[in-house]
């Protein structure tokens, strides 16, 4: 029976490695993130899904160094806006031989960083490894960005994806990451393991409850995931946080008008939103200038609307908006994450993933939408490994907006309960050794038929 219990188990889905054996690993590498980088050196092709502060970047660029000598020398590291140049400083202060390139011309032996506005002006093939940083750009199932970056390194031996974030929204979009990463495609993944959930005859797909263990088995032959150093099984006591204040303000006067006739404001959908928004917008931007004490401040808004008139409301703040060019985005961005500006105005889609920005402690939601990764990402901007000080977080709501905060808060639930499956399929899979290494032995010996053989 054990034998057969094993033969099983030969048989489940597991990544196949393409890495190698890992050199020496640098000492400003914690414990957890030297074993995290060793896996992922010897997978070749891994996800690496640690939370906000625990040295994603630290580990990509030593994935990278050790990627790029064992190909063609030159690896890329795509990041979000204004990202590059934070990474750049953190690899040059470890002694990491890398730069910030603009376009293919730029690029030079070692670890090459790039935004991701800047993919159309690179040529893949020129990098041996690649890594996405906040790879949770690949989320759109189908999307353009995800097929992009997908056929442009389809060849590639060494990749990586990297995010807090890897399914904000839905565990299906997992498949985007094996997809990017080559273990299997996001069409397979989707048939072996998850189910259409027909009950609410739509097109969403659901985890099948007696496959949900070997998913996630399947998840950690190939990834790394954890919260705090506790999942991977090392000492989190250095990873414990500042107290997150999280606090509501009603907007005054904020009330607004029912639609389409009705007798009663309902509940803010993704169909009257901006309609709420708008009647609410000065309510919300005088409330919001209204909490601005000395010392750093970030104002996330959802809307050029809100953002003016935060910016007519608070003297002195930089604002970054969609419509600036990317350079003037980078230097404004940079003003406030070096500390030349003490008031940042600014959307979570723009500044709200990547940025280290430790240095602020207190933040503001003027404006606020359904999406759970740009409410995490960008609370995490400040609420990290590093921060000092207790966060205050100000959520300023008008009427009708309490379903987001349900919306939010289930998504959250899902993310929580993600992290957790995935925790305890590495724990249990710790003692298995790493991705299955299966070279292909052929013993059937083919024939031709005799009627082919006559013909020849």
């Amino acid at each position: 029976m054990s034998d057969y219990t094993s033969f099983l188990a030969s048989k489940a889905p597991r990544a196949h490695a393409s890495g190698f054996e890992p050199h020496s690993l640098p000492d400003h590498l914690f414990d957890f993130q030297q074993e995290c980088v060793a896996f992922c050196l010897r997978q070749g092709r891994a996800g690496l899904y640690l939370d906000t502060g625990l040295g994603k970047s630290r580990c990509q660029l030593e994935w990278l160094a050790q990627s790029a000598a064992a190909s063609n020398g030159k690896a890329l590291l795509l990041t979000p806006l204004a990202v590059a140049k934070q990474i750049e400083r953190e690899g040059r202060s470890l002694g990491y031989e890398c730069r910030v390139i603009r376009d293919q011309s730029d690029a030079r032996d070692g670890i090459n960083i790039c935004n991701y506005d800047r993919i159309d002006k690179l040529d893949a093939d020129q990098f041996g490894a690649v890594s996405l940083d906040e790879a949770s750009v690949l989320k759109s199932f189908g999307g353009k960005t995800s097929a992009s970056l997908i056929n442009l390194f389809s060849g590639h031996r060494f990749r990586m994806a990297a995010t807090a974030t890897p399914a904000p929204n839905d565990h299906m979009e997992l498949g985007q990451q094996a997809d990017f990463l080559g273990v299997m495609s996001s069409n397979e993944m989707l048939m072996r393991w998850f189910i259409n959930d027909t009950a609410e005859a739509s097109q969403q797909w659901r985890l099948k409850k007696h496959a949900e263990q070997d998913f996630w088995d399947w998840m950690a032959s190939w990834s790394r995931m954890a919260q705090s150093p506790d999942d991977l099984g090392f000492d989190g006591s250095r990873y414990i946080l500042p107290p997150l204040n999280i606090v509501r303000h009603k907007a005054a006067g904020s009330n607004v008008k029912p639609m389409d006739g009705s007798l009663f404001v309902s509940d803010m959908s993704a169909t009257n939103m901006f309609d709420v928004k708008r009647q609410t917008t000065a309510a919300r931007a005088d409330l919001a200038a209204s909490l601005l004490t000395d010392g750093y401040w970030l104002f996330w808004c959802d809307t050029d609307g809100e953002a003016d008139a935060l910016k007519a409301r608070l003297p002195g703040a930089v604002e970054v908006r969609g419509s600036m060019p990317i350079e003037k985005k980078e230097e404004y961005l940079e003003a406030f994450a070096t500390g030349q500006a003490k008031i940042l105005i600014t959307k979570p889609s723009i500044g709200g993933q990547g940025l280290n920005l430790q240095h602020c402690h207190n933040m503001a939601y003027v404006g606020r939408t359904f999406s759970y990764e740009a409410w995490y990402q960008s609370v995490r901007r400040c609420w990290r490994f590093g921060q000092e000080k207790p966060v205050n977080v100000h959520l300023i709501v008008a009427e009708g907006e309490d379903q987001i905060g349900r919306v939010i808060d289930r998504k959250s639930d899902d993310h929580i309960r993600m992290k957790a499956a995935m925790a305890t399929a590495m724990r249990r899979n710790a003692g298995r050794g790493e991705a299955k290494k299966v070279p292909y032995n052929p013993t059937h010996i083919g024939r031709l038929p005799s009627w082919l053989n006559s013909a020849a």
